[in-house]
């Protein structure tokens, strides 16, 4: 029997718990923790700092801010072209690549 595949606006983002943000300009920056064996070596050799401070930019802000654990990206898309309108286009080819994104990088979980 084929398993059931999954429709990827159906999923549920939420931000993880260990990652702290912060409003700055009207965007969001996402303050990430340097913590591994090679951040800390870099930050002894390199002068690296312990924390790295990454500004989104107007639409990935709003996106940011909508992740709240309880929207679909389905939801989240709609937000966005009430938002965006045409700017946003196309939307849910661009929206899924950056939520795929921003979970590739550990920034957020999806279920």
């Amino acid at each position: 029997m084929k398993k059931k595949e999954e429709n990827f606006l159906d999923k549920v983002p939420s931000i993880k718990e260990d990652i702290t943000w912060e409003m700055s300009d009207g965007h969001v920056v996402v303050i990430k923790e340097n913590k591994g064996f090679y951040d800390k070596l870099a930050q002894k050799l390199f002068f690296s700092p312990e924390k790295s401070r990454i500004s989104l930019e107007e639409k990935g802000s709003y996106i940011w801010q909508l992740i709240d654990g309880k929207k679909t990206v389905y939801e989240i898309g709609k937000k966005l072209d009430e938002k965006f309108g045409e700017d946003a286009s196309p939307l849910y080819e661009r929206l899924c690549e950056y939520i795929q994104s921003l979970s590739s990088i550990g920034f957020i979980n999806l279920k």
